[in-house]
């Protein structure tokens, strides 16, 4: 089971988002059948192997096992990953698009931006997932708290420059056997969790 897993197909989209569904797939972190399940999210065991055959027609849940139960064949499923991403891919034609109106400051740009990582990056998992090879990727997360809008922009200000050396000391447009990578920077107000 994976960590995380990408949903780049509309129709595994849509069978995730159904609320049972999405309930199963949580209780499927762990193996379990249709049985088990029932009792869990209180719903018969038929209506539970109905879900099931269709998140597993989309690939978003496995067979583990098969047990027999006297004349029974109980199938038990877990999840193909702990959680699930949809990638803007799930939306063709109307997935966000950065080109479209670039503005460094706009939050609605840094969604744009945030859904096209999402896609390139899930599309860089997926393939490399059936090619049975690792992604080389880097990520820096942290928090910064500011005493002010001014020491905001002064460190945003400061950020780009840095990063603009940075790129320009590495950056070979020429060189042979090289690879393009795409560099994501973002800074946005924390969002804190309420308890």
């Amino acid at each position: 089971m994976y960590e995380v897993a990408v949903i780049e197909d509309p129709a595994a989209a849509e069978a995730s988002l159904d609320p049972m569904r999405s309930k199963l797939l949580a209780q499927l972190v762990e193996p379990g059948s249709a049985t088990s399940l029932a009792a869990k999210v209180g719903l018969a065991r038929q209506k539970v192997n109905y879900h099931l055959r269709t998140l597993e027609r989309h690939g978003l849940v496995e067979l583990v096992e098969e047990r027999k139960k006297g004349n029974v064949t109980e199938r038990v499923m877990q999840a193909t990953a702990a959680s699930f991403v949809i990638s803007p891919t799930a939306l063709a034609s109307v997935q966000p698009d950065p080109a479209r109106s670039p503005d460094r400051l706009s939050a609605r740009w840094l969604l744009a931006l945030a859904a096209q990582l999402v896609r390139d990056v899930g599309s860089l998992v997926t393939g490399a997932t059936e090619a049975r090879k690792r992604v080389a990727t880097f990520a820096i997360d942290g928090e910064i708290r500011f005493a002010s809008a001014a020491d905001r922009a002064a460190f945003a200000e400061e950020l780009a420059g840095a990063v603009t050396s940075l790129v320009s000391k590495y950056h070979d447009e020429g060189a042979e056997g090289g690879r393009d990578h795409r560099l994501v920077i973002a800074v946005h107000p924390a969002v804190t969790k309420e308890h």
